[in-house]
């Protein structure tokens, strides 16, 4: 480390000001912080300087994210596998889920970085680590079988209206990836719904019995059909993560191992997780027991937990240090209200039975105003106590 220290620092005059690749700075900037702790503080005011920075945050959460994404692309081809009928072997499962999922990520980060490093360049500013996480939590939120085509065409629009447009990274008031999810979901809805989008059939003809439907997708039909119908998937099959859905929102197993990381290293709130899960149960249970249609009372609430979206979004969508709420007790009500949305939506919408995004979404607009009632509620207080 100490011969690529020593190497960057001999190239660093020619991305200076008077040095003929200046116009380069930012990138060059981005790419030594990227390597090594930044040697420089801030110019003005009070400051403390710390190891751990943005760069060093934004890594630990996406190694946080590895187990999760690991285990889509064994789950990728394990869906194929079912679908074509056939049997392979652990790593000829697993590689072929890696070649269907590496190019999305791929395109993600091309497209998104690419953005970011232009806008730096153009406004003479640093770059931003935002997307470091951004550009795997894009691709892991998408169907496998996702045009690149779109989720370049998605990325673009969320970092140039989500995130540029209101300042960069640490300004956004919506999460980016989900910003990416809802543009496509909207603007694409026959790519993101649907049987045939959730597993990657290779060119080949699925067996007859085979159903590609999330058992998510499959309890929303209840409300139809009149009977609770969660596939042939059991809950230890939802746990571990082998049933049809999102690259990287398949096993709560994996992702409750990011969640312990996230909460060990402090980056990530447990009382957001924590709450989340509280609000969701509390309206699950009052649906299992006044509930009018199958979907609400045959379903057992925790099913929520494990089937879907809500587990990924919970850990690692709704506890975004920059669109969540700051506030320690506005955690507590932003998570749980989540919760409560998320699994409202799902009940009440089975046209639309996936709802951890529109809930996040919504509560990202609504983490300012919680916030402010907290402040606000902590200074009349304190208010009170001085005047008595």
């Amino acid at each position: 480390m100490k011969a690529l220290r020593n190497w960057i620092d001999k190239q660093k005059p020619q991305f200076e000001k008077g040095g003929k690749l200046h116009m380069f700075k930012s990138v060059f900037g981005g790419f030594e912080t990227f390597l090594f702790v930044p040697n420089h503080t801030t110019k003005g005011g009070t400051h403390v300087r710390d190891y751990v920075d943005l760069k060093r945050t934004m890594s630990v959460v996406v190694l946080a994210l590895i187990p999760a994404l690991l285990v889509g692309m064994y789950n990728i081809g394990y869906q194929h596998n079912l679908a074509v009928g056939v049997t392979d072997g652990f790593w000829e499962t697993f590689f072929y889920g890696f070649i269907k999922v590496l190019p999305a990520i791929i395109v993600s980060y091309a497209v998104g970085l690419g953005i970011e490093f232009a806008t730096a360049q153009m406004r003479g500013h640093e770059i931003n680590e935002g997307f470091l996480v951004s550009g795997l939590l894009i691709p892991m939120v998408m169907p496998v079988n996702t045009p690149l085509w779109m989720i370049a065409v998605a990325v673009a629009f969320s970092v140039i209206f989500c995130k540029e447009v209101f300042g960069g990274t640490g300004m956004n008031i919506w999460n980016p990836a989900l910003v990416t999810r809802a543009f496509l979901f909207f603007a694409y809805p026959s790519q993101m719904s649907g049987e045939s989008v959730w597993v990657s059939l290779g060119g080949e003809k699925a067996v007859d019995a085979f159903s590609g439907a999330t058992p998510l997708a499959k309890a929303a039909e209840a409300v139809t059909t009149g009977t609770l119908d969660l596939g042939n998937f059991s809950p230890m099959d939802a746990f571990l993560g082998f049933i049809p859905g999102s690259i990287g929102e398949t096993s709560t197993l994996a992702i409750l191992i990011g969640a312990v990381i996230l909460i060990w290293t402090g980056i990530g709130s447990w009382k957001i997780m924590l709450s989340t899960v509280l609000g969701a149960s509390f309206v699950g249970i009052l649906m299992n027991l006044f509930g009018s249609n199958p979907y609400m009372t045959d379903m057992p609430f925790w099913y929520h937990f494990i089937i879907g979206g809500f587990a990924f979004g919970a850990v690692f969508m709704a506890t975004d240090p920059v669109s969540a709420a700051q506030t320690e007790k506005g955690k507590w009500y932003y998570g749980f209200f989540i919760g409560v949305l998320a699994v409202v939506i799902r009940v009440m919408n089975p046209a639309y039975p996936e709802g951890m995004m529109l809930a996040i979404l919504l509560m990202n607009t609504f983490a300012p105003l919680i916030d402010h009632g907290v402040v606000s509620g902590n200074i009349k207080r304190r208010l009170k106590r001085a005047k008595a």
